[in-house]
């Protein structure tokens, strides 16, 4: 593979960060506890990703895996396996890349006297609490070094471990805005399974909900993406809005189904597989690209809007318009902002960033 066997000082133009840009392997890992998955472990040089565009609430990420054990079919983040000469199907599934040394990088970058203290985000590629971090338990590290900095900091993951540093994020919390997002879009527990089959219950997580809420954290949750023709109902939408707020959702965004090039051909798979009289349907409406045609998410968003008002969640987000093409539509509850986990206080992003480092872009869409 391009990254196998180098050395730390080497580069290899347009690999990702902490794989073949800089450095190094250290060792390939299996174990019993994940069959089937194979633990990649590379020394990162750099931690921060600068976020190509101004359409997300944050700048810059922090990724410490790559590929994840979740399996979504849908996962936007698949293509990026392809930098690695692995692909975007089941070695996205199987084959994840561990950034060791992700925190003490991170750490040595928030000291730079260029850092603007911008928000940083959390899980906007692969989930940072993927099943990996019970056994690398990197995010602890990553946590600590961006409170103790000073940076706001978010978090979006479907991932129930979180629970495990809720402790740490309410300290955090009491230095720096901290943002919570869960990641929440199927409601029917067996389409989950044939859909996302590593991510937590549709239970587990409405409890992790809960538990944020509980500690007195916002937590944001994503209803990403909706599935034309398979989640989209009025009705599908309805229950799924009112089990957020009786859970303690603090705001809701909800996305339509991109199909990116590659995406596209491994979700179409399962599509033909599980529904095919859904294909031809598909194959319309994303005849033109990787987003819904334009009527079907004009039409959703008048579907949806009027189900987020009457469940606590109509106030429409500050930074997000409606006229987007991956059919966003966000709303924010009375205490916080919207689903994506960013933080709340406006005044964090403020400061112009200064980028005197060059950091690698972190693909969102």
């Amino acid at each position: 593979m391009r990254w196998a066997g180098q050395q730390l000082d080497a580069e290899a133009p347009g690999a990702l960060p902490g794989l073949g840009s800089i450095a190094g392997l250290v060792r390939s890992v299996t174990t019993p506890e994940f069959r089937g998955v194979t633990f990649h472990e590379v020394v990162a040089r750099s931690a921060l990703n600068s976020v190509p565009g101004g359409g997300l609430p944050f700048n810059w990420t922090v990724n410490p895996y790559r590929g994840c054990t979740h399996a979504c079919r849908y996962c936007f983040a698949r293509p990026t396996h392809k930098y690695l000469e692995l692909d975007q199907g089941l070695d996205f599934d199987r084959q994840i890349v561990v950034k060791t040394n992700v925190a003490d990088v991170l750490r040595r970058e928030l000291a730079r006297p260029s850092w603007g203290h911008e928000q940083v985000a959390l899980g906007t590629n692969t989930d940072p609490y993927q099943r990996a971090e019970g056994r690398y338990q990197l995010m602890p590290g990553i946590i600590g070094a961006l409170a103790s900095s000073g940076t706001p900091l978010s978090v979006l993951t479907k991932g129930t471990l979180l629970r495990r540093d809720l402790e740490l994020l309410v300290a955090a919390a009491a230095e720096v805005p901290v943002g919570i997002g869960v990641s929440l879009a199927l409601g029917d527990e067996e389409l989950r399974r044939r859909l996302e089959p590593g991510v937590p219950s549709v239970r587990g997580r409405l409890e992790l909900i809960r538990s944020v809420s509980e500690v007195g954290l916002p937590c944001g949750v994503m209803v990403a993406p909706v599935l034309p023709w398979l989640t989209d109902s009025a009705d599908q939408l309805d229950h799924l809005f009112g089990e957020l707020a009786a859970a303690g959702a603090t705001g809701v965004t909800t996305l339509v189904l991109h199909l990116r090039p590659g995406v596209k051909d491994w979700f179409m798979q399962w599509l033909a597989h599980d529904h095919p009289e859904l294909v031809g349907r598909y194959e319309s409406l994303y005849a033109r690209g990787s987003n819904a045609a334009p009527s079907y998410r004009t039409a959703f968003e008048q579907k949806v809007r009027p189900l987020l008002e009457k469940h606590g969640f109509g106030r429409r987000s500050r930074h997000r318009s409606t006229n987007n093409p991956y059919g966003v539509v966000d709303a924010a509850g009375p205490t916080s902002a919207s689903g994506w986990g960013e933080t709340a206080d406006p005044n964090q992003r403020s400061r112009p960033p200064t980028r005197t480092q060059t950091p690698a872009q972190d693909p969102l869409f």
